[in-house]
């Protein structure tokens, strides 16, 4: 008699796991057949690999497409290939795949070329840039304004603020007040456009903004019982009236506190150029003082050229040197005049990009640094360095070789593949360099800067 044939015998809980990791012949195993721990763990791992394919801009490998029977086929690589690809991803936690996601798209994003190079850092730094389309009712004065401002044709503390001051009293006297409107509320609301437009095309400097400030409370002081007309002549006097006393007058009081301190056969030395310092110099050589100046300038606007040629041009005795052979002069110097941008009231001093250097130097070899800054540059913050606020200068610097073997166009730097060009504008000098701060209202101390709006009489 035949034995009986023996049948499979499992155990209670299913099948032996030899039989459920054992996938059906030409596809996975069946979730029916996983545990609740292996569906999680296949769920995971296709999720990984979908957002790494999706960050790679390529269909994820081994991905299912439903055919027209409804089986499942595989578009990509060999079924056994896209079996040993998924055991070799391992899970990712739920929680990571939305930082895992991101980062792989922003390191796919710094590989692609033709993306910004590096320097991020410096990114915040205001860019001199092209004058976007107008947006808005924008007078043509300040269109003009602006375009010469985006290409550095009006530079310095002082020009920009005169000019900007000038563009707005065109823009009152063509203003015309709408029906049911009073001009000193409409006005200001007309006004915030131009003034966006000017920060588009350069960013405001803090005598822009205190002029603009100053223009504003007078704007929304203006009687309303007053005719149109006569409240329009009213602001532009009171606009003439900044620019004289905050200005010119201030920038002629400088000059005979400052002028004061040369003395014959003194070396004066100055950094780029000042309008107020150059004011100051022709002044005392008018006076029949006399002395010399050390013009030291640096790249890339070379500004102090410009004062070389007025100083020289009315009979100053000039050097000109560049910055980097400043500590070949600074011990024959008896005083250091420097211009500024704006001072802050912990005493340090916003100018010209090299300031700082010149400061420095003069402070190490015990030479006085007299800075001559009107009031209205004033400015309540307190600024610790030039990284936080900065600009950056315009490119199209020279760089010369010397012997000169190529023509002067293809000398000009430009921003390459390889090559960025950083040039920013400012710097900040401590208070700790300065000697005294000449201005309309006295000579004063770096320490004692905060006592500007007092000496004044009312709060900038």
């Amino acid at each position: 008699m035949a034995p009986a044939p023996s049948l499979p015998v499992h155990p209670p809980s299913g099948p032996s796991s030899s039989d459920v990791s054992r996938p059906p012949q030409g596809g996975r195993p069946s979730q029916k057949n996983m545990t609740k721990a292996e569906r999680r763990e296949l769920q995971e791992k296709q999720r990984a690999a979908k957002a790494a394919a999706k960050a790679n801009g390529a269909p994820p490998n081994g991905q299912a497409k439903p055919t027209p029977n409804g089986s499942a086929q595989a578009s990509a690589p060999p079924k056994k290939q896209t079996r040993i690809n998924e055991a070799a991803v391992p899970p990712t936690p739920a929680k990571n795949q939305t930082f895992a996601r991101g980062h792989s798209a922003s390191v796919s994003a710094t590989a692609a070329p033709g993306n910004a190079r590096g320097l991020r850092i410096f990114s915040h730094f205001g860019l001199p840039k092209p004058v976007s389309a107008v947006k808005g009712d924008i007078h043509p004065a300040i269109l003009r304004l602006a375009l010469q401002f985006s290409e550095f044709k009006i530079t310095g503390a002082n020009a920009r603020c005169i000019a900007t001051l000038i563009a707005f009293k065109s823009v009152i006297q063509d203003y015309v007040t709408p029906p049911n409107n009073t001009l000193s509320r409409h006005l200001m609301t007309h006004l915030s456009p131009q003034i966006s437009y000017l920060v588009a095309a350069r960013p405001m400097s803090v005598t822009m903004g205190n002029a603009i400030r100053q223009l504003k409370l007078d704007i929304s002081g203006t009687d309303i019982d007053l005719p149109e007309q006569d409240a329009k002549n009213a602001l532009c006097s009171k606009i003439d009236t900044y620019i004289r006393d905050r200005i010119i007058v201030a920038d002629e009081v400088i000059e005979e506190t400052a002028g004061s301190k040369i003395k014959d056969g003194d070396v004066i030395l100055t950094f780029a150029r000042s309008s107020v310092v150059q004011k100051v110099l022709l002044g005392a050589h008018a006076e029949g003082k006399q002395f010399s100046v050390i013009v030291v300038d640096s790249r890339p606007m070379l500004e102090g050229k410009r004062l070389l040629s007025i100083l020289s041009s009315a009979g100053v005795q000039c050097t000109y040197i560049l910055l980097p052979a400043l500590g070949a002069v600074i011990s024959e110097v008896s005083m250091v005049l420097l211009g500024a941008h704006s001072i802050h009231s912990n005493g340090a001093v916003y100018s010209r990009a090299g300031t700082a250097l010149v400061a420095m130097m003069a402070k190490q070899h015990s030479v006085p640094v007299v800075v001559c800054c009107e009031t209205y540059k004033y400015s309540d913050t307190v600024q610790l360095d030039s990284f936080t606020k900065n600009e950056l200068a315009p490119q199209g610097d020279i760089f010369s070789s010397f012997p000169s073997v190529k023509s002067r166009d293809k000398l000009t730097l430009e921003n390459g593949p390889n090559l960025e060009i950083l040039n920013p504008l400012y710097d900040l000098t401590p208070p700790t360099f300065i000697t005294a701060v000449v201005t309309e209202v006295g000579t004063i101390p770096p320490n004692s800067i905060s006592s500007i709006p007092v000496a004044l009489g009312r709060l900038l």
